[in-house]
């Protein structure tokens, strides 16, 4: 296709079609110039404009600290992730015992919010790894997801953002992702869709192009390992 034959989409059709334009989070230069509690203070007065607009009153105690409550939760939680300062340091380990199959972190809970609307999503991660040399603490796998899930997000992006994180950290292709989450973005408005979930898969290395390899992953991850609340 000729670059002119291209149809552009207008910005409401990329968001109704939760389409990204990039692999990397649009982070402007100068994102980190303002303190936290400098950003709470701007956002705060913004969500109060946002709620009189819509003609609450906020007076009412119910609704008074409303934004601020907003404003902290965006800043030191859910969106926690935009800073560098929160990433997670991944400290990897020279793997002495000599596991040389692959390791399957699974059903890790996921949390994030739809760059598009601002809704979250919520689901799960299934990652994995075949050592190269190195292994992970397994609860640093948690955090790297957490990390990159705390922050205005496209599914498919954050999965490969998973993936591109552990390879660089264990120092090998060898690494998958498969998430399943719904969007809320779907299930509460537009198409109101309250049973679909989204998959998105990122393979590296022999997850890539080992089918077997592939496969056993895949078949981990279906396994019901539920533990009656232990």
């Amino acid at each position: 296709m000729k670059i002119e034959d291209k149809i552009l989409l207008s910005d409401e059709e990329i968001g109704d079609n939760h389409i990204s334009t990039s692999d990397f989070t649009p982070i402007r230069d100068d994102a980190f110039d303002k303190s936290d509690d400098e950003k709470i203070s701007i956002i705060q007065e913004h969500v109060r404009v946002i709620m009189e607009t819509l003609g609450l009153d906020l007076t009412d105690d119910s609704l008074r600290g409303t934004p601020k409550r907003i404003a902290k939760s965006y800043v030191n939680e859910l969106f926690s992730g935009l800073n560098p300062k929160n990433k997670p340091k991944a400290s990897t380990f020279e793997n002495k015992y000599n596991y040389e199959e692959m390791l399957v972190e699974k059903d890790i809970t996921l949390y994030s919010t739809c760059e598009h609307h601002f809704l979250p999503i919520v689901g799960k991660a299934h990652v994995a790894y075949i050592s190269n040399g190195n292994v992970i603490g397994i609860s640093k796998i948690n955090r790297i997801v957490e990390y990159y899930a705390k922050r205005p997000q496209v599914q498919e992006r954050l999965t490969k953002q998973i993936v591109k994180e552990l390879q660089k950290a264990l120092n090998t292709d060898d690494v998958a992702c498969v998430i399943d989450a719904k969007h809320l973005c779907v299930n509460s408005r537009g198409i109101k869709d309250v049973s679909s979930s989204t998959v998105t898969s990122e393979f590296g290395g022999k997850f890539k192009f080992d089918s077997s390899t592939k496969e056993e992953f895949l078949k981990y991850i279906q396994l019901d390992t539920s533990f009656n609340g232990i």
